[in-house]
């Protein structure tokens, strides 16, 4: 499931940088999460970065948007390949997902 931002940003920059995906950018009026990009942060941590660290709690599940733990590897997969990365270097879907 991509994340979503709600209208509650405060627009603190706090989010942004700690998306491995770089999948947050500024919007018209609060930031935003691609969610072609947006990953939860699967394949990079346990849990999303950017809703630990936001101050105001703004960024929950979007219900429009819902996918399961593989298609988030295998979009995180996809994202890498694009970017480059060796593949010896991007993590295997693990056997559990």
């Amino acid at each position: 499931m991509a994340l979503l931002i709600t209208d509650e940003c405060i627009n603190c920059d706090v989010c942004e940088p700690e998306c491995p995906n770089q999948a947050i950018s500024m919007g018209a009026e609060f930031y935003e999460i691609a969610p072609d990009k947006c990953t939860e942060c699967v394949g990079h941590f346990d849990e999303p970065q950017c809703v630990q660290v936001c101050p105001v709690s703004c960024i929950p599940v979007d219900p429009n948007r819902v996918e399961t733990k593989l298609t988030l590897w295998q979009k995180y997969q996809g994202l890498q390949r694009a970017a480059g990365v060796p593949e010896v270097n991007i993590k295997l879907i693990p056997a559990d997902v």
